[in-house]
């Protein structure tokens, strides 16, 4: 097998065979015969010609097939997961996964952390005094079986191929190929042994992908790829234009995602967990309503349940920020934009996020968001809190909140919640 032929193939818009790409990813996810600067031509070649679906099914096999996957088999209960691309605010699988738990089903997230404005479960869950990410495959099995709800790192040996390949694309300027945006995501939720799974395709301002017809693209092609994987796939295309809740930052969506549990909370938050959630349900042939469910309080329960299960400790409460700053209306009027990336920017220089992976996050950094769009709002009136521990981070917050902010006499129309819904 020769590299330099793969990469011409699919630079010249040829179709790899699926011999040609289980040698390519095995011989790259071990450190085997082929260099990063051949992988990084060859992610580029993808960028720009694609690829066909059954040469993207053969590619995800690969990913799969690089490392082991995790066995659900004695968990004991049907199993049924959530992927989100992200956005800001974006706290909707800390409700979900008790909620879909306490339903019956059984919910192994295994989440990443936060690079850039978007937000990161697991630096979420971390704000929680003594949580950890880090689980054995037995100890995920355990507390499926027993619990119902998981949300854990994957561990080292799941999946290395996409592990090295998204370490190569973040620095090659490939990240947003559709073929392996999708293959990375499906791929992680194959090996991690789920047999449903529903996608949450964000869109707008605030999200990886801002146009919706792009959105649409994606969530048609990672539903068409599980699938053919052998995992029944759902997608919603769903707004990211606001802020989804009042909240971002990590111990501050921790606070608003509990708040929701016990019922109470943001609408926005609760219309796009309840969406997901009916939709879950159905995939695993599940029928409870899941709104009477949240508004029962066991999946409060739940949720505390899998926080002690992973070591944590909430009966001192979560850390808050030593210093506070707000920002007010300049004028009477309704508060038509308030710019979604530039509060995730904003909250990412405030600690709550990282432009490297391996930087550290601040646990109680990040934006209250006193008020939202389509409310009317006086001048003077507090429109934003600022949470750090570093009050010199100020200034550089605010400086992504530069022209965020749009208020007029009259109100605009809302960008919708739920778009579309995509299936086979």
């Amino acid at each position: 097998m020769n590299v330099i032929d793969i990469i011409k193939t699919k630079r010249d818009g040829g179709e790899l065979t699926e011999e040609q790409i289980s040698w390519f990813i095995q011989e790259f996810s071990q450190g085997g015969s082929i260099p990063d600067e051949q992988a990084a031509a060859l992610a580029m070649a993808i960028y720009f010609q694609g690829m066909e679906r059954k040469e993207l099914s053969s590619w995800n096999r690969a990913m799969v097939n690089s490392g082991a996957t995790l066995d659900l088999s004695q968990v004991g209960r049907r199993t049924v997961d959530k992927h989100s691309t992200g956005g800001v605010g974006d706290k909707v699988s800390l409700i979900l996964v008790p909620l879909i738990a306490a339903c019956g089903p059984a919910v192994p997230q295994l989440s990443g952390r936060a690079l850039g404005h978007g937000g990161g479960t697991l630096d979420k869950m971390e704000a929680i005094p003594g949580w950890r990410a880090s689980l054995s495959n037995e100890e995920m099995v355990t507390q499926l079986r027993e619990i119902g709800g998981m949300i854990a790192a994957a561990t080292s040996d799941l999946n290395p191929a996409d592990r090295r390949l998204y370490q190569l694309r973040d620095v090659t300027s490939t990240i947003d190929s559709i073929p392996l945006i999708a293959s990375s995501i499906i791929s992680k939720k194959v090996a991690e042994g789920t047999e449903a799974l529903v996608l949450d395709v964000k869109t707008g301002a605030g999200a990886f992908m801002r146009e919706v017809e792009q959105a649409r693209l994606l969530a048609k092609t990672m539903v068409q790829l599980g699938e053919d994987s052998g995992v029944r796939t759902v997608a919603l295309i769903t707004g990211m234009e606001n802020v989804l809740g009042r909240t971002a930052g990590n111990a501050l969506e921790v606070a608003e995602a509990i708040e929701i549990l016990e019922g109470n909370g943001p609408e926005d938050v609760v219309e796009v967990t309840l969406a997901l959630a009916r939709e879950m349900l159905n995939l695993v042939d599940v029928d409870i309503d899941p709104a009477e469910m949240l508004a029962s309080g066991e999946p409060r329960e739940v949720f505390e349940q899998m926080v002690v299960a992973q070591g944590g400790d909430l009966s001192n409460g979560l850390p808050v920020a030593k210093h506070r700053h707000e920002l007010n209306a300049s004028s009477d009027g309704y508060l038509n934009r308030l710019d979604c990336y530039s509060v995730g920017v904003a909250a990412w220089r405030l600690g709550a996020g990282r432009e490297r992976k391996e930087d550290p996050v601040s646990p109680t950094a990040g934006v209250v968001c006193l008020a939202k769009p389509g409310e009317y709002v006086e001048a003077g009136q507090p429109l934003l809190e600022l949470h750090c521990d570093e009050p010199e981070k100020f200034d550089f917050a605010l400086a992504a909140l530069d022209g965020a902010i749009d208020i007029d006499d009259q109100p605009k129309e809302l960008f919708p919640l739920i778009i579309d819904r995509i299936d086979q």
